[in-house]
């Protein structure tokens, strides 16, 4: 039995005489979408497989859909005789612009067998001479496939060996997916083994000895180390940092990737003329003081690293210099070159030194890329990647991220064992900005937000471009705007009937994802608001910069103001009166709070003015009109008793309508009858509570609040695996929405950010809204049309609930930890822009 081990991504190309049995192994071996055949392309491009004036047509096809598939990561396998080097030469040129390897599998049988074959076939009628022409290229080619740059040349001889081969896959050397980590990823060392073993300390991994030599390291919990390479070079102890590194990749408790330091070292060793500069020379006389065994040790360990390593099931890459997207689990030259060098853009600067491309601020991909070579004074993020290379050889830090907690730990070097050549530039243009500065290049265009709470969030341009319009023209002053709430979505569609929504579906989910106790707390029929309130004029310069005498805002769910002038301030002053008792319990000297502001005509009369009221009058006046006219027509003879029956449900479903936004209103003059209803504390001084307490925390912080402002946020919790707790919690529901309440939301009680059994996120909160409330949204005859309605299709609403929430919280951290007003806005801006409808950029 014959192995041929392939690789699992790549370009394999069979080659044999027509007749040979190409596809006949093609079938045996690999599924029928991975295999793309000349004939079959002559087929689509001819309506004839054999069709001989079509092949230059049909091998450009071959040729595009080879290319496509191998650009999006898949093994290709091409089925034609490729007897002739013109043919393979393109096939091994197409995998190199894919980056991906090429191997050749030869079936090599005799002339007469492949004869024979083709006289069998009635398909095939052209003369025995093509055969022979074809087995006289092969055996010419023979000799020099492995020279054409073939990975491995797999040469079949006869038909028994044929029959008996077997198709092995290889992963590539840099696919190592099914490690899942945890890992501690650690920056370029550059021969500082002290500071290497003080971060490793401080990782909480056990140094290994061998006498006073520190040989290798294990962490408790089974981490592993990722090193992004540029080991040796500049610092004090090279061979010190490459003995405890090849000690941990030895006994697999580390993984290490090329830097170009290695690279050059290793040409150095083996006798290359190489320029002795950039630390070079550190290393070779410390080398030098060891034994021969180690040397050769060593210079076989980093001879033997590779370009990058694709982590967690493609969720994490490591590579020295970093690797954009297209490259990432791909094998060749131009791969390995940017993966140690970066990408340059040709120049030097005026220290003669490369102009390196920022590769980073282009990343789109969904995949973290951990890198070094160019020292930043600090770790950042940007798009999605982060350097690691804080100088520590140069006096500065070394740095290490741990996986998948995202969290930076860094140790300072010991002393400047090496003078840097330039000063360290920060990895992001924006890390010595302004702070309060905005610009529109931070909202404006498609733009990728890597969200720690939302993860990769896209905002696309047209949407943006509706964001900007409310935001320069209505919103709030952005210092106060820390926070927008996300999109709600609803409970999962009830099939009982008369419903579209019931608490028992949303029960059902929360239960299936694994939460155990829920709080359902009444939905008020108000308007979103969101309240920030400082003490003073003192606290409000201070914390937010607002120098005007202003001492907080009121704002709706897109940003703009309640109310204007006197009104305003008016409201924050009484708010401040009513929640006074936080300031002392929280001790904290302002907050934000997420509330609605009751009742719902104070901020949308207009609206229920000109939309709801105008459709209530008009069905009051035509369909009472039309009641009498069809009575008319039946007492005359005729047969209208359908019409009349639809119009007098029509008449009775407006008169609900009418009452159903009519509830909602109630008059208000300036803020008389004005309340307001706090249902979460979202942030005070200090504390992003939003995402430290869970939702019984903040009921109950709330409750305490007893002024004429606040109306109370009514809820009460069910524990999911009792049936009573359930019945009751949906009693309450119908007493809510058959008094005219809108229903409620129900909320995971005590888990802050819920995941389900797979990890994913779950809904932070279902609406379940009342059968008269739903005619508001849907018209007044919805209740007509519920099975159209029950097809609604949820996902959507939910993962932008699930992006919105995540970067609400992103806003709320970050103004909490003193992030610049532009990264807060970034936020703020982008759950504008995800809730607006997309317009025209050019508009």
């Amino acid at each position: 039995m014959t192995t041929l081990n392939l690789p699992e991504l790549g370009l394999v190309v069979l080659v044999g005489v027509s007749g040979s049995g190409k596809s006949t192994f093609a079938r045996e071996h690999f599924k029928a979408t991975e295999v793309v055949s000349s004939d079959f392309c002559r087929g689509l491009v001819a309506d004839d497989e054999n069709d001989q004036d079509a092949t230059p047509d049909a091998f450009d096809v071959l040729h595009y859909i080879a290319g496509t598939r191998l650009r999006r990561g898949l093994l290709t396998v091409v089925d034609a005789t490729n007897v002739q080097q013109s043919a393979r030469e393109e096939l091994v040129r197409l995998a190199r612009s894919h980056d991906v390897l090429v191997d050749a599998i030869v079936l090599d049988v005799p002339e007469s067998l492949a004869v024979e074959r083709n006289r069998g076939r009635a398909d095939r009628d052209f003369g025995d001479h093509v055969v022979k022409r074809q087995a006289r290229d092969l055996r010419r080619s023979l000799g020099r496939l492995r020279k054409e740059g073939f990975r491995r040349v797999h040469v079949l001889r006869g038909v028994d060996e044929i029959a008996a081969a077997t198709v092995v896959r290889e992963p590539s050397w840099n696919d190592r997916r099914t490690l899942t980590g945890p890992f501690d990823l650690i920056g370029d060392v550059h021969g500082c083994a002290s500071e290497l073993r003080t971060l490793l300390t401080e990782l909480g991994w056990e140094l290994e000895h061998d006498g006073a030599q520190v040989v290798g390291a294990r962490h408790p919990e089974g981490r592993q180390a990722v090193f992004v390479g540029d080991l040796v070079d500049r610092g004090p102890d090279t061979p010190g940092v490459l003995r405890l590194v090849m000690g941990m990749v030895e006994a697999g408790t580390a993984l290490c990737v090329a830097g170009n330091h290695e690279a050059k070292l290793v040409r150095a060793l083996k006798g290359a003329n190489v320029k002795v500069a950039h630390g070079l020379a550190e290393s070779l006389a410390q080398l030098e003081a060891e034994p021969e065994d180690f040397r050769a040790r060593a210079l076989a360990f980093m001879d033997g690293l590779i370009s990058h390593y694709v982590l967690d099931d493609g969720r994490l890459v490591v590579a020295h210099a970093g690797l954009k997207e297209a490259y990432h689990g791909r094998s060749s030259g131009r791969v390995r070159a940017f993966a140690l060098y970066g990408d340059t853009t040709g120049e030097t600067d005026e220290l003669g030194l490369p102009v390196r491309y920022p590769w980073a601020d282009e990343y789109r991909g969904r995949a973290m890329v951990v890198y070094g070579h160019t020292p930043v004074p600090r770790a950042e993020w940007v798009n999605n990647t982060i350097c690691l290379d804080t100088g520590v050889v140069f006096g500065g830090e070394l740095t290490a991220l741990r996986y998948p907690e995202r969290e930076v730990v860094a140790v300072e070097a010991e002393q400047q064992w090496y003078e840097p050549v330039r000063p360290l530039a920060p990895a992001s243009p924006d890390a010595d900005r302004e702070p309060s500065v905005l610009r529109l290049d931070d909202v404006t265009g498609t733009r990728w937000i890597d969200s720690p709470h939302a993860g990769k969030v896209k905002i696309p341009e047209e949407n943006a471009a509706a964001a900007l319009e409310v935001m320069s023209r209505f919103a709030v002053d952005p210092r106060w705007l820390v926070y927008l709430p996300p999109t709600m979505s609803p409970a999962a569609t009830s099939r009982r009937e008369g419903c579209l929504e019931h608490p028992e579906q949303a029960f059902d989910e929360y239960a299936g994802w694994g939460v155990e106790r829920v709080v359902c707390e009444e939905k008020h029929m108000g308007s979103r608001a969101i309240a920030v309130v400082a003490r003073d004029a003192a606290v409000a310069e201070r914390r937010f910069g607002v120098a005007d005498g202003t001492t907080g805002t009121v704002y709706t769910r897109t940003g703009r103001p309640f109310f204007a002038g006197d009104r305003a301030g008016a409201l924050v002053d009484r708010l401040r009166e009513a929640v006074a008792p936080l300031f002392a319990s929280l001790d904290t000297d302002w907050l934000a709070l997420d509330c609605e502001l009751l009742p719902w005509s104070a901020k949308a009369g207009a609206l229920i003015r000109d939309q709801y009221a105008s459709v209530g009058a008009a069905a009051g006046a035509a369909l009472p009109a039309a009641e009498a006219a069809l009575a008319r027509a039946a007492d005359r003879g005729l047969d209208v008793a359908a019409l009349a029956a639809r119009t007098a449900t029509r008449t009775r479903n407006a008169a609900a309508f009418r009452a159903a936004y009519a509830s909602y209103c109630r008059p208000s003059e300036g803020l008389d009858g004005v309340t307001v209803a706090p249902f979460q504390v979202l942030a005070a001084e200090g504390r992003a509570l939003a995402v430290t307490e869970p939702h019984s925390w903040h009921l109950a912080e709330l409750g305490r609040l007893d002024h004429p402002l606040i109306t109370p946020t009514r809820h009460r919790y069910v524990d999911l695996g009792s049936p009573a707790d359930r019945a009751a919690a949906t009693q309450w529901w119908e007493e809510l929405t058959a008094s005219g309440g809108e229903g409620m939301v129900v909320k995971p009680a005590d888990a802050i950010d819920a995941v389900d059994a797979r990890g994913r996120r779950v809904q932070p909160g279902l609406k379940v809204r009342g059968r008269e409330y739903l005619r508001i949204v849907y018209g007044p005859d919805y209740t007509e049309a519920l099975d159209v309605l029950r097809d609604r299709s949820l996902g959507k609403k939910r993962q932008l609930a699930l992006r919105e929430h995540g970067l609400g919280l992103d806003a709320l951290t970050g103004f909490v930890a003193g992030a610049p007003l532009w990264q807060v806005h970034a936020a703020v801006f982008a759950v504008l822009a995800l809730e607006s409808e997309p317009v025209d950029p050019r508009l």
